[in-house]
């Protein structure tokens, strides 16, 4: 018997979402890496900020990463993430799948 399109031979539906480790954890630590890019600390995302952190998050486009955060998450379309947007763009970067080396 051969799986469906949907499922893999482990019976595992391939739309299912996956989750490597806690969510919590790597949320916090996704979050940390924007933390550090917000240069000027004022709170909110530019663009130029945005694709600094996806970069070292490890993005090989981090400019289409970039415009790809602002389209999911700048809801008020000002062209910055600001705090109040902060937890949508967090669900894009986890979404992604990235994995964050520990040092």
């Amino acid at each position: 018997m051969h799986p469906s399109a949907h499922e893999s031979r482990l019976n595992v539906d391939k739309g299912c979402p996956r989750t490597f480790g806690p969510q919590t954890s790597k949320l916090k630590d996704i979050f940390n890496i924007f933390k550090r890019f917000d240069c000027d600390k004022d709170g909110r995302f530019s663009k130029e900020e945005l694709k600094k952190a996806f970069s070292e998050l490890g993005s090989r486009v981090p400019v289409l990463r970039t415009l790809a955060a602002l389209h999911h998450a700048d809801e008020n379309g000002d062209g910055f993430i600001s705090d109040e947007e902060l937890e949508a763009l967090l669900q894009y970067a986890l979404g992604l799948g990235y994995t964050i080396k520990m040092e």
